[in-house]
Formats: C-alpha cells, sequence, structure tokens
C-alpha cells in the first residue's frame, strides 16, 4: 500500500494542462495571501459602517491571522484524511463561501465570525498548492515551478494594501472580500478538472483530539498576544501576561504530546533532518524581519514624513518589479547552482538595502527612498525559492503536505512575531531618542531659542510654538528609531548566512531533459532521500 498521503505515481503534467495547473493554484494563492493585508488600510470605513471603535475593527484582521495560524500545521493531517487534491478544493471554495459571508456580515460579530471561517479554512491552500504544483513538473523543472508559484506570493502583500485602499474609497468595504468570488471559483473548479485523477492516497488516521487541542490553546494565546500586545502596553497588562503564560504551558505540553503520539496531527520529527530544521529557522527569521521593515517603512513615511497611504503605498510598491523579473531565472537555474549561495546572495543584498535605509533622514526624498525598495526585488527573487529548496529537501511525498504546512506555519508567526517586535521597538527607540533630542531644547540653546522665538514672531502662541517644536522632536526621534532598526537588521541578515551553510546542498541535475514518468515530486523526491540527513 502506498505511504499514507502520497501522490501516486502520476507523469508530471503536460502542455495545456501543466499551464492551467499553474494559473489555478496561482490564483488560489494569490487570493489567499492578499487577503492578509487588503482589509488593513479597511478598517477605519468597516468600523465606522459598523459602528464601533477602531480598535474594536482590529478584530477583523486578528480573528483572521489566529484562525490561519491554526489550520496551516494540520495540513499534513488533513490531506491524509481527505486526500490532498479533495481538501485544497474544498479549501478554496470554503474560502470563496467565507469571503461572501464578510461581505454580506451586518455586524462587527459576524464580520468576525465569517472572518475567523475564511482564516481557518485557507489554512491548506498554500502548502497544497506547492505540493501539488511540485507533483505536476519534472524534477528539473521543480525550481521553475516554484519561482512561478512564489511570484504570486511576491506581489499579493504589496498589491493588498493598494487594492484595499482603491476598493473601499472607490465602491465599498464589502467589496474587498467580494473580489474573492469569481476568482476562488474559477481556480477551485479548474484545480479539480485538472487534479481529480491524481489525488493522493487516503488513510483513516485516528483524529489526535489532546494534540488538536493543544494546538488551538497555544498557538492562538500567542497570536492574541502579538495582535494585543502593543494595543495593551504588553506585559504591563495582565491579559497579555496570562495569553503568554498559556501559550508556554501549552506549547510545552504539546511538543511532549506530540513527540510520544503514533498518529500527531503536527509531524514534529521533521525537525530532526538538519535541512528542515536550519532551513525553516533561516527562512522564518529572514521573513520575520523582512516584515518587520515592511510594516516599518510605511508607517514612518505616512506618520512623520507626510506621505498618504496612497504616496506610501506607490514607494514601497516596485519591491516586487525586479522579484518577478529574476524568479523564473533562478526557477531555471536553482538545480545547476548550489541554493546556498543564491540565498547568501539575498541575504547580502537585504543587508545592503537596509544599511542604505539606515541613512535616510527627515530630508530625504522619494527618489532615494525608492532606489532600495527597487533594489530590495533582487534579494526576494533569490531569497525564498533557495530556501524552499534546501528545506524541504530529501523529504518523500507523503512528507511534503506536513513539511510544507510546518514551515509554513512558522514562517507566518515569525511573520507576526515581526510585525510586533519592530513595532514596539520603533516606539521604545523613539522615546529614548526624544529624551535625549529635548535635553537640548532649553534657553541655553540658541538655535531652540531662534526656532521657538521665529515660530512665535509668524502668530503662534508660546505654548502653540512649543507644541510644534515638540511635534519636530518626534519626527526626529522616529526617524532614529528606524534607522535603528534598518541598521540592527542588516546585521541580522549578514548573521543568518552563517545559517544558511549549516544546511547540506541537495543533488544537482545536469542540464537537459527531466526524469521520466513519476518522477515530478521536485525537491521531496526519493532520490533526494539522502540530501538534507542528520
Amino acid at each position: 500500500m502506498a505511504a499514507p498521503g502520497a501522490m501516486q505515481e502520476h507523469q508530471p503534467l503536460q502542455g495545456a494542462a501543466r499551464i492551467w495547473g499553474t494559473i489555478a493554484l496561482s490564483g488560489a494563492t494569490f487570493m489567499n495571501v492578499l487577503d492578509t493585508s487588503i482589509a488593513n488600510v479597511s478598517l477605519p470605513a468597516i468600523a465606522g459602517n459598523l459602528g464601533v471603535s477602531p480598535n474594536q475593527g482590529t478584530w477583523v484582521i486578528t480573528s483572521f491571522a489566529v484562525a490561519n495560524a491554526i489550520s496551516v500545521p494540520l495540513t499534513g493531517w488533513l490531506s491524509q484524511r481527505f486526500g490532498q487534491v479533495r481538501l485544497f478544493v474544498a479549501s478554496v471554495l470554503l474560502f470563496v463561501l467565507a469571503s461572501w459571508l464578510c461581505g454580506l456580515a451586518p455586524s462587527m460579530p459576524l464580520l468576525i465570525a465569517a472572518r475567523a471561517l475564511q482564516g481557518f479554512v485557507a489554512g491548506p491552500m498554500i502548502p497544497l498548492s506547492q505540493a501539488l504544483l511540485l507533483a505536476s513538473y519534472p524534477r528539473a523543472l521543480a525550481g521553475l515551478a516554484m519561482a512561478l508559484w512564489a511570484m504570486t506570493t511576491l506581489v499579493a502583500p504589496v498589491m493588498g494594501p493598494l487594492l484595499g485602499g482603491w476598493i473601499t474609497d472607490n465602491f465599498s468595504w464589502p467589496w474587498i472580500f467580494y473580489i474573492n468570488v469569481p476568482v476562488g471559483i474559477v481556480a477551485g473548479f479548474a484545480a479539480l478538472a485538472i487534479y481529480r485523477r491524481r489525488e493522493s492516497v487516503i488513510r483513516r488516521v485516528p483524529i489526535d483530539s489532546v494534540g488538536l487541542a493543544l494546538l488551538v490553546v497555544w498557538v492562538g494565546s500567542l497570536q492574541m498576544m502579538l495582535d494585543l500586545g502593543k494595543e495593551m502596553d504588553w506585559f504591563e497588562s495582565p491579559v497579555i501576561t496570562i495569553l503568554a503564560m498559556t501559550a508556554l504551558v501549552g506549547f510545552v505540553y504539546f511538543l511532549v504530546w506530540e513527540l510520544t503520539e503514533d498518529h500527531p496531527v503536527v509531524d514534529l520529527r521533521l525537525f530532526r533532518r538538519r535541512n528542515f530544521w536550519a532551513g525553516t529557522l533561516v527562512t522564518s527569521v529572514g521573513f520575520g524581519l523582512f516584515f518587520g521593515n515592511v510594516v516599518l517603512l510605511p508607517l514612518w513615511l505616512q506618520q512623520y514624513m507626510g506621505y498618504t497611504a496612497t504616496d506610501a503605498g506607490m514607494v514601497t510598491a516596485p519591491v516586487g518589479l525586479l522579484a518577478l523579473v529574476l524568479s523564473p531565472i533562478v526557477g531555471r537555474t536553482i538545480q545547476k547552482v548550489d541554493p546556498r549561495k543564491y540565498a547568501s546572495f539575498a541575504f547580502l543584498i537585504f543587508a545592503v538595502v537596509l544599511w542604505m535605509r539606515s541613512h535616510f533622514n527627515t530630508q530625504t526624498d522619494q527618489f532615494t527612498i525608492l532606489i532600495p525598495t527597487l533594489i530590495q526585488g533582487v534579494a526576494m527573487a533569490f531569497f525564498f525559492i533557495p530556501l524552499v529548496t534546501l528545506t524541504l529537501s530529501g523529504l518523500t511525498p507523503q512528507q511534503m503536505p506536513s513539511a510544507s504546512g510546518l514551515t509554513n506555519f512558522v514562517r507566518i508567526t515569525a511573520g507576526a512575531l515581526g510585525t510586533s517586535v519592530f513595532t514596539t521597538l520603533w516606539e521604545s527607540r523613539a522615546a529614548m531618542h526624544h529624551a535625549h533630542l529635548a535635553e537640548s531644547v532649553n534657553a541655553g540653546n540658541p538655535v531652540a531659542m531662534s526656532t521657538l522665538q521665529t515660530l512665535m514672531s509668524s502668530g503662534l502662541s508660546q505654548q502653540q510654538a512649543l507644541a510644534q517644536i515638540n511635534r519636530l522632536v518626534d519626527q526626529q526621534a522616529f526617524m532614529l528609531a528606524a534607522d535603528d532598526l534598518f541598521r540592527a537588521s542588516a546585521w541580522i541578515f549578514l548573521g543568518l548566512i552563517v545559517l544558511v551553510w549549516m544546511t547540506k546542498a541537495p543533488p544537482r541535475l545536469a542540464a537537459g531533459p527531466g526524469p521520466g514518468p513519476g518522477s515530478g515530486r521536485g525537491p521531496g523526491s526519493s532520490s533526494d532521500a539522502a540530501a538534507g540527513a542528520h
């Protein structure tokens, strides 16, 4: 009998079937990733329309993130129970239903419930799209397959805020959810038509109810802690402290239970492989740094540089241009070049970009801000594909859904952690810089006194003039704090290069036609079994 959850011995897809299969899988992935960010800029409109405060409106994002974080690592177990193709198609069509319910929601509690459903059913979509796509291509073209898939994940986070803002301004907020309906229906039924005869082997594995309950407890607590921490002043709040303790205790019990369970809901034994644990660690830390900086830059531009949301989006959007151009090249050459060299190059470029940003000041013009953003696209092209190749190297087909779900879960959690850490440190460093700068605003400083007199001579009262000076000090303090974080991130990216070389390079393929029938399983094919071992 075939291994549980493994793909049958199918030949790689050919011609139009492969093209349409790639489009269907990538379209579903794009829809999924887009929804993680499209609602962010629409929160004020949503909260106002439903009659709640903006703080309550943040639960629209939190509910999706918590449910999604819980369901992503369940992918491997669910794919064994229901089959990879059935689970993927059900995930896409249920996502469509949940999106429609989000748009129809007449109140905030119902919208939060629909968003939670949307996040939960979205979980298996990304890991399974990876597994199905790799099974559609010959092993020699696995890198190209991942490049095509990665392009959608690079464009969607950038398009989300831009598209969400435009739809909200020109139509109404429900349409940020309704746009998923046609995309999801086409992607779901196209995937069903193309992949229904390529179903994985189904095995009725027992339900690990204890492991599932522990997963819900610790992941839900952790995600809520990250989402609510900044708003509630972190560990000054007893709520955050309780959530942190619940997450920690739940995680410890989860580890012990899953490592001793015969049919674990999450296969933690994958971390015994050097390539898997090192690749997952590097990918997650790198993604956390990247995502933290992606959030920080537009915040700084909008709050302290006078940029509108649209202007900030236009400055950050070109990050995907070079990534789109270079990703297919990386995909075509990944089997001939050591992926560790590509990943090291990516981290070096990230470090250069962040070093350039660490020299920004309040007089920096838009073109200067744009240059590092464009260069960062090079790093993005060389970041994701090589690290996925290294992380999944040596895994058998039946391990793919579990491995992809687990590494994506860690990466998503690292992104949430990066956002929370960066915004918290930014405010903390800004407070420190503000205190130092404020010390120089005194009667003995001729520049400060001259500025005060100039403001008062323009018609402002002394109180108003001092408030204006305080705003200028704030602007400088947050700029210096952003520079601190950009500089620290550059050094950490350089340090990650060392971790990259802790992995083993997978076997390379000579140029020429791909392997024969049944070999279309990408970096996880059984012939790679030695790669990435202990």
